[in-house]
């Protein structure tokens, strides 16, 4: 599943494409995704200006104009990629793939595809989308300026849960998902199956700093493509070239060279080093 590192560098390669641009038409083949899309879809949207390409979490957002206003907030397409979703903006004649569900035609002459064999994704619409029930219990985003480790402490105060499934835990910080989730708890030293509760504010302030650091990486590697992902232009993500334990079990720990360990945390694989991580 795209993490927030891949959403972002969507986010990042698209938002000067598409800021500015109208929609002048909706093409649905498919609308049975996770939820169904919106059966007036072209409706809301033709005519209306793209104002910005923004991200909550793991959701991509266009916030749209009214048709007279171009720059009057009207509402917002939320969209997930779910576990194998990917959005292009391509030439409007590209030839169709199977799995090409969704069409936005802009007034440039390109369309801004939806791909998504497993239709697990979401395409969806919102007068209010930060209040919108997917989104308005997210937690903090994890690169702003509110996410530090004073935060991430009194995320932690009183929690018994693995601090892996703290980190994960949407509610409380969003968008960290599996894969990074590691590689953070590595960076930082700590045992993914530490209490997150006994975690000292120093360790909180190394665990946030890691977790900054290790989603901007990603970030400018342009993600990670393990089976699915491509960016807006269609081109993979670089960052698994640089992982130092997800996926890396029973290859020594390129830190200390002890073997790196697998388990299961909440049904997801957690690998770290028993040397180099402590609880």
């Amino acid at each position: 599943m795209p993490e927030l590192p891949e959403v972002e560098t969507l986010r990042r390669g698209l938002s000067p494409q598409l800021s500015g641009r109208r929609f002048i038409a909706a093409v649905v083949r498919e609308p049975r995704l996770r939820w169904p899309v919106p059966a007036d879809l072209e409706a809301r949207i033709v005519g209306r200006a793209i104002i910005d390409l923004q991200r909550r979490g793991k959701y991509l957002l266009l916030p749209l104009s009214t048709p007279d206003r171009a720059a009057a907030f009207s509402g917002a397409l939320i969209l997930h990629l779910g576990m194998s979703g990917s959005l292009r903006l391509l030439p409007r004649d590209a030839a169709l793939r199977r799995h090409d569900h969704v069409d936005l035609m802009l007034d440039d002459g390109r369309v801004l595809r939806y791909h998504d064999p497993r239709r697990f994704g979401a395409l969806l619409w919102s007068e209010n989308p930060l209040g919108h029930p997917l989104l308005a219990a997210l937690g903090v985003e994890p690169l702003s300026d509110d996410f530090d480790g004073p935060r991430l402490h009194a995320l932690c105060r009183g929690r018994s849960s693995a601090i892996k499934q703290v980190i994960m835990d949407a509610h409380l910080l969003v968008g960290v998902g599996n894969i990074y989730a590691n590689e953070a708890l590595f960076h930082a030293g700590i045992d993914p199956r530490a209490p997150a509760g006994a975690l000292s504010r120093p360790r909180c302030a190394r665990l946030a700093a890691a977790i900054k650091t290790t989603l901007t990486a990603a970030i400018a590697a342009g993600g990670s493509t393990l089976r699915d992902f491509v960016d807006g232009h269609g081109n993979p993500g670089w960052f698994q070239q640089n992982y130092r334990v997800y996926g890396r079990a029973g290859l020594p720990c390129t830190v200390c060279g002890s073997v790196i360990r697998t388990l299961r945390q909440g049904a997801r694989a957690t690998c770290f080093c028993p040397r180099c991580q402590h609880r």
